[in-house]
């Protein structure tokens, strides 16, 4: 891809720089041209946030220094890319038949006890139809462990309980992550083993929640935020006339950002700045009443531009696009990624006017 000739991108200082990663297997490689429009325009992130693939792209950017992490990145998804299979190039089926069989170089492999009889008894953590050993072997080349804990890039990975059903999000500003915290946001089952961190098992943030936002938005204290939220799927489309075609379509859907949660969100936002301003309007004694004390926490000023980056269609997909690791599929995806990426920053759409009574800013279009 060629560099961006963006000119000096303005963002006030008043703004936390926030990447959130959906997850999406393949599709990941949206992440990547996304990163890279974000990297070339000296766009620094404060803060990265992922499921699934999401939290992969993301232990590899919060892992590295700068001037590493699109070096990194793209090494990944290098190592990802399936070049062996060149002879299926037509053939999506036998491609998508010699990847569920054979696995992801670099990434997964068959575990064929299970595939003989999914009844037996192997625990949580072998109870799976690949095994991600590969993934872990990549991953330590490409994440240095100790500079992700250095905080320098605060990130949040999202994962949920197998025993309790809850939504956990790890993050690096609480605790100490590791592999295992990474791993287990990817542990989609059932093709998946559960990843136990202290004792307890964990499986894929994305069965719970694909699009990990609320960390940002109900994170405390509030701060004003970019939020580059990066959609892998996309649940626009005309309805579908196969069954393959369903299955595609409720991909997309099971696995989407969820806008009424940010038509809530939204709602929220307006009553605490609305109850910011009101506090404006008392004077010194009614501010020190400690009841009033008590409401005024309930308000807040911060502004949050969400930049809803969505992925782009590619010709022919189908309900196996997730484990599209061809060539063609990722130069695809990364290309789109960053050429929507790039027209999102060139934009500089959070210094347009808004409506200051708004917390919440959706952006969908840019110029």
């Amino acid at each position: 891809m060629p560099k961006s000739e963006n000119p000096k991108i303005h963002i006030p200082s008043i703004f936390k720089k926030v990447l959130v990663f959906q997850g999406g297997g393949a599709l990941g490689a949206y992440q990547l041209g996304v990163f890279q429009a974000i990297h070339e325009n000296e766009i620094e992130p404060d803060w990265v946030i992922g499921t699934s693939i999401g939290a992969i792209n993301a232990g590899i950017i919060a892992g590295n220094p700068p001037e590493k992490r699109l070096e990194k990145l793209q090494e990944f998804w290098r190592i990802l890319q399936d070049n062996s299979r060149q002879f299926t190039e037509g053939n999506k089926s036998l491609f998508n038949f010699l990847t569920v069989s054979n696995g992801v170089k670099g990434f997964f492999t068959p575990s064929f006890p299970q595939w003989i009889n999914p009844n037996l008894p192997l625990g949580i953590e072998k109870s799976a139809y690949y095994n991600t050993d590969p993934l872990r072997e990549t991953l330590k080349d490409l994440i240095n462990i100790d500079y992700l804990n250095s905080k320098r890039v605060r990130i949040t990975v999202g994962a949920v309980n197998a025993n309790s059903g809850e939504m956990r999000y790890f993050d690096s500003l609480q605790e100490t992550l590791t592999l295992d915290h990474i791993l287990a946001s990817g542990a989609l089952p059932p093709a998946f083993p559960a990843i136990r961190i202290n004792g307890e098992p964990y499986w894929d943030g994305g069965i719970f929640s694909n699009t990990p936002i609320e960390a940002v938005l109900e994170d405390q204290p509030r701060k004003s935020s970019i939020i580059f939220s990066v959609q892998l799927w996309n649940p626009v489309s005309e309805e579908p006339n196969s069954i393959n075609e369903v299955l595609t379509k409720q991909k997309d859907i099971q696995f989407s950002s969820r806008d009424h949660f940010l038509d809530k969100e939204k709602k929220l936002h307006r009553l605490r700045h609305t109850i910011r301003r009101l506090t404006d309007h008392l004077n010194e004694e009614q501010k020190s009443s400690p009841q009033i004390k008590e409401l005024m926490t309930w308000g807040c000023d911060s502004i949050m531009h969400i930049i809803h980056l969505t992925i782009d269609r590619m010709e022919g997909e189908d309900q196996y696009k997730d484990i599209d690791f061809s060539s063609k599929g990722i130069q695809f995806r990364s290309q789109t990624g960053y050429k929507e990426a790039s027209r999102a920053i060139k934009s500089e759409i959070w210094n347009h006017a808004h409506d200051e009574l708004e917390g919440i800013h959706i952006h969908t279009q840019f110029r």
